[in-house]
């Protein structure tokens, strides 16, 4: 059932188009992943969905029973209360019900009243809707969504003005989670979750009744959550069913077939003028006619665009200017503490040379410290750590608290690499799709991802033997982070990686370390080893206690490109038709298809032999009109009546000819 629809929608600021004549439609229960480069207006889009940007055309349609809510990308709380607060305001409405039973309950407990009975009445009906409605159970809910999102009982009374960015947007997303609306609208929900998070949500989300739109640049979120993609470039929308891995196929034979249109049409056109321009050159009046024919069929064709290949992608390549030793850090006993609060403790490293390694762990334990404390930005407060012969540490901060702000782009790299000329600079810049007066660019008015790719292109160029990532892939889009994963990929150095995205996690490393407030746990593979190391023990502990495997976490094992049995995976609408009511036998149709190509043999003779025949009849005629009108010939009145009927039977002949060839295209 349609629930939601958008019909010509466009979106302008100034001289500045966003979106351009984009429809769409949504039906009950569909999944929608939105994705696009940065910039293709996808935030855009969701905001006029949610009736807080204005359409420049076009109109937006929602079936009125249907409530609708919305996570931005940048929520942030205008409320001064505390987190507890803020996630109660979700169920009010069993709040301010609560309060009218506690009104009724005095009201019946006097029997004596005249209205006695009608009070009971509508406090028994009361109490049915409140169990209905989830009153018994509301509580426990909130603070199991409140746990599961990092805040446990000890933040509860934490005023919201406290809170950092993240830890705002995660309160945001559990009201959102915690209201339940019948249209759930996500802009990358996936920033600033860890790994347990994002199982959870995922988990919760696969269990959701609703209808979901979400943005998000997490293909392993997008696989596991989606069953349509809503693909957004170049303005506009196209859309696709099934998952992120299924849309990439889709989208590559879409492209592919409608590179073959183009190319079969420009070859038409192509042949067509050259039909028109030879009918012309004949200049008789029934091949003009037929020239001019042709020219208004011609004119009236709407030409195909040529569909667009891979957009610009920056240009990212490592290398090292010279080689470590073996041992790159060997670390015994790492502790770390702010104050009385302890981040880790018993922290063991040993790292070698042209390893990739990654580190994971839940939000607050630390990861970054330690990567500051290996590369020496952070002091350790105890344990033994040695980093190895000629080790050049190159390190990508998340926050891009390197860059300064006050600099223009150019500037910034000139300052790290003055030994470059600005044209020098300005050209390695534009690999980075730095272009024109983009250069110019203040480094605080950037956006995220723009930062994060200038400080990717500071990486590069420093030629570093140890590379050390703190989330790489936050605020870039797919295709950045596609770059950055074939770039790791092929760096020949040692690689130290602390992220979240889990596709980066089944692609590149060696080993994964997760770090805990106790120290590090190993795992020797990719996440799919992890997944089913961690589920593996989670039985383990289940059943030395008794349990029955069952958890909102259970079987959240699919990596990417993995299929979910509820994704579906729907034919495309380009899938093409169903084939004839009454199959042929294989007999049957070897018979046809060889009487079809012989027949095209046929048909392809034929041409040839009317086109020579077309070459052989222009020769003749060019030397006949020659003959016509040479001054040898002028006195010859009996040639000159010959030739002008051989001229004549030519001519005749070549429109004939013209005619068979024309049918038999």
């Amino acid at each position: 059932m349609l629930i939601l629809s958008g019909s010509n929608i466009s979106k302008s600021y100034g001289i500045d188009q966003i979106i351009e004549d984009v429809s769409f439609s949504v039906n009950k229960g569909d999944r929608i992943g939105i994705v696009g480069p940065n910039g293709a207006g996808k935030s855009t889009l969701m905001g006029i969905i949610a009736g807080q940007i204005e359409p420049t055309t076009g109109n937006v349609y929602k079936r009125s029973e249907y409530s609708l809510g919305y996570l931005t990308q940048n929520t942030s709380f205008s409320s001064d209360g505390t987190v507890i607060g803020e996630a109660e305001k979700s169920f009010s409405h069993l709040a301010e019900m609560e309060r009218e039973l506690e009104r009724m309950q005095e009201l019946i407990s006097d029997h004596s009243r005249p209205d006695f009975e009608r009070n009971l009445d509508r406090y028994t009906h009361m109490i049915e809707e409140y169990e209905n409605m989830g009153g018994y159970t509301y509580k426990s809910e909130l603070r199991a969504v409140l746990a599961a999102m990092g805040f446990g009982e000890e933040y509860y009374d934490k005023k919201i003005s406290m809170l950092s960015g993240g830890e705002r947007t995660r309160l945001a997303l559990s009201c959102m989670l915690l209201q339940k609306p019948d249209i759930l609208m996500l802009d990358e929900p996936t920033n600033h979750l860890d790994l347990g998070m994002l199982a959870w949500l995922e988990s919760y989300l696969l269990g959701f009744g609703g209808t979901i739109l979400v943005v998000s640049h997490d293909r392993f979120f997008l696989d596991r959550i989606v069953n349509r993609i809503f693909d957004m470039h170049d303005m506009t929308l196209t859309a696709y069913k099934g998952n992120y891995s299924e849309y990439l196929v889709k989208r590559e034979e879409r492209l592919e077939a409608q590179l073959k249109e183009y190319e079969k049409q420009q070859k038409e056109i192509a042949r067509q003028e050259e039909i028109i321009r030879r009918f012309k050159q004949h200049n008789t009046e029934h091949l003009v006619k037929r020239a001019q024919s042709r020219e208004k069929r011609l004119a009236h064709i709407k030409v195909l665009e040529k569909p667009k290949g891979p957009e610009d992608k920056m240009k990212l390549s490592f290398g090292q200017d010279y080689k470590s030793g073996n041992d790159v850090i060997i670390a015994e006993g790492l502790t770390k503490s702010f104050g009385e609060r302890k981040i880790f403790s018993n922290v063991n490293l040993d790292i070698k040379k042209g390893e990739r390694v990654c580190i994971i762990g839940d939000n607050g334990t630390g990861k970054t410290t330690l990567l500051k404390m290996l590369i020496g930005a952070e002091p350790i407060d105890d344990g033994y750590l040695k980093i190895g012969y000629n080790v050049d540490f190159g390190y990508y901060d998340q926050g891009q608290q390197l860059l300064d702000d006050n600099e223009t782009v150019l500037g910034e790299m000139k300052n790290a690499y003055h030994l470059y000329t600005d044209t020098q600079m300005r050209s390695i810049l534009g690999r980075f799709l730095f272009r024109g007066d983009d250069v110019f660019k203040t480094v605080g008015n950037l956006s995220g991802g723009e930062k994060a790719k200038l400080s990717l292109l500071k990486l590069m160029l420093g030629g570093s033997n140890t590379l050390v990532f703190d989330e790489p892939t936050n605020h870039l889009d797919i295709d950045s982070k596609e770059v950055i994963e074939a770039a790791i990929s092929e760096f020949e150095g040692t690689v130290i990686i602390v992220s979240h995205d889990r596709y980066l996690l089944s692609k590149l490393p060696d080993r994964i370390l997760e770090l805990t407030r106790d120290g590090i746990v190993e795992y020797k593979g990719r996440f799919d080893y992890y997944l089913e190391k961690k589920e593996a023990m989670r039985r383990e502990c289940e059943a030395a206690a008794g349990g029955d495997g069952a958890g909102p976490g259970a079987g959240v094992s699919a990596g990417p490109g993995g299929r979910r049995a509820a994704g579906g995976s729907g034919a495309d609408a380009t899938d093409g038709l169903a084939g004839q009511d009454k199959p042929l036998s294989s007999e049957d149709e070897r018979k046809l298809r060889k009487q079809q190509e012989a027949e095209e043999r046929r048909t392809r003779r034929r041409i040839e032999e009317l086109e020579e025949r077309i070459s052989s009849l222009e020769e003749m005629i060019a030397a006949s009109e020659a003959a016509l009108c040479s001054p040898d010939n002028m006195e010859r009145i009996e040639f000159l009546h010959e030739e002008s009927e051989r001229l004549t039977g030519y001519q005749q002949e070549l429109e004939e000819v013209y005619d068979e060839w024309m049918e038999l295209q």
